[in-house]
């Protein structure tokens, strides 16, 4: 039987985690799990049900009703399902973006998800990223990585990435709502956004997609080889 590895990603919104991260998975036949999706799916229901994201206590009595589930298509991609449905397309949209944030920053919410995010990494070889998987989530995986870029070229790409959508926003919005995200997600109580001190650092700003994905896989594979 191969050895299960598990690889950690983490870093502040917008640093191209999920996409570099399914990439390098799909190149060396490892499970991608996008942790974010899984928030996202949770604060989607939030945003749906009418209720506060930053209320913890009314946030944790919807909990015991929901059934959250990842599942991989034919083409290897993770698609997220809330009671059944799926909503990998509607957790997307820019105002579930913040509910995500707000309902994360519950430890409820956190321990509510762990043992799923945990479960995936011992039964498969994974590339997980979010924002604490090296430091709570997986803090014994063989490889972590920290992968950033300067507010305003995530910026940018955010932009890029909502015009394609067809859900266009300025980009002074968009960068100010990055920074907000980046401050909420490293001044949180419950598991806030900070480099495991075991992790290679990955500035991507002046990296393009292609480079930033060679990068990340020498990094795994060096780290492995030791």
């Amino acid at each position: 039987m191969s050895e299960i590895i598990s690889v950690a990603i983490d870093g502040p919104s917008g640093a191209g985690k999920s996409t570099l991260a399914r990439a390098a998975a799909g190149r060396l036949g490892y499970v991608y799990v996008d942790t974010g999706a899984i928030y996202r799916t949770i604060g989607y229901h939030i945003l749906k049900a009418g209720v506060d994201p930053k209320n913890g206590a009314a946030v944790a009595a919807e909990l015991p009703e929901l059934r959250v589930e990842m599942r991989y298509g034919a083409d290897g991609l993770q698609r997220m399902y809330l009671n059944g449905e799926d909503v990998t397309d509607a957790i997307r949209l820019p105002e579930v973006s913040r509910y995500a944030s707000d309902v994360s920053a519950h430890p409820a919410v956190r321990d509510y998800l762990l043992e799923m995010q945990r479960q995936l990494a011992r039964e498969h070889s994974v590339i997980m990223d979010g924002r604490d998987i090296g430091t709570v989530v997986l803090p014994e995986a063989a490889v972590k990585v920290f992968l950033t870029a300067s507010a305003e070229a995530r910026a940018q790409r955010r932009v890029r990435e909502l015009e394609q959508r067809g859900t266009p926003q300025p980009y002074e919005q968009v960068l100010e709502e990055i920074r907000q995200r980046d401050y909420n997600d490293t001044h949180r109580a419950a598991a806030p956004l900070r480099q495991a001190e075991d992790a290679v650092v990955l500035d991507t700003t002046e990296l393009n997609f292609q480079e930033s994905e060679e990068a990340l896989l020498c990094i795994i594979r060096k780290k492995l080889e030791k």
